[in-house]
């Protein structure tokens, strides 16, 4: 368990450098897109855009890189944080707010701890409820963060596409080595 942890560490670690990285080639690489004089302040949303994006498909990147090396799930690692709360779930758990706040029979003017044990049940159990059908959507629902092969219907089993590469399909064949799933992203990732 604990090399597993140290291995999750270095990967998260990796992923971090590598969106400082990209985040600073928006700014200051050769082909950058915003004035590197430019002060923090006067960003616009789309030049604020650009640098998250950025930091955010590395960060991606990284992390299918880690599943296509390890052969793990791809969305499983790319959801795994290593934060408390994991905001794949703090998100979640967001969208049931609204439902919690119209729940009928719960007075919000008193504390919590005002509250009376069934008050205090019927709450949880609510909430409990809204999270569990928040998660099946979240989790069953139609979209994902990584695309489908084309044609294929929607399922944990189904291969994502993780780019646009012609040889790409035939590099994560399920029947690789670790270490020849590695080799073939290396080869992979200097052709692009």
């Amino acid at each position: 368990m604990g090399a597993r942890v140290e291995r999750d560490s270095e990967w998260q670690e990796a992923a971090t450098t590598s969106s400082i990285a990209a985040a600073r080639k928006v700014v200051l690489g050769d082909q950058a897109v915003i004035n590197m004089n430019t002060p923090v302040g006067r960003l616009s949303d789309l030049e604020w855009g650009w640098i998250v994006s950025a930091a955010i498909f590395a960060w991606i990147s990284v992390h299918a890189q880690q599943a296509t090396v390890e052969g793990l799930d791809v969305e499983q690692t790319i959801r795994t944080s290593m934060l408390d709360p994991n905001p794949w779930d703090a998100g979640m758990v967001a969208t049931i707010l609204p439902k919690l706040a119209d729940m009928p029979g719960i007075d919000w003017s008193k504390t919590l701890a005002d509250w009376s044990r069934e008050t205090m049940i019927t709450f949880l159990s609510t909430a409990f409820d809204l999270i569990r059908q928040a998660e099946v959507a979240r989790d069953l629902g139609g979209g994902s963060i990584t695309r489908k092969s084309p044609g294929t219907p929607h399922s944990s089993t189904t291969r994502p596409v993780m780019s646009e590469h012609p040889e790409l399909p035939g590099y994560l064949n399920r029947n690789l080595t670790p270490k020849q799933r590695e080799e073939a992203w290396r080869k992979l990732h200097s052709a692009l």
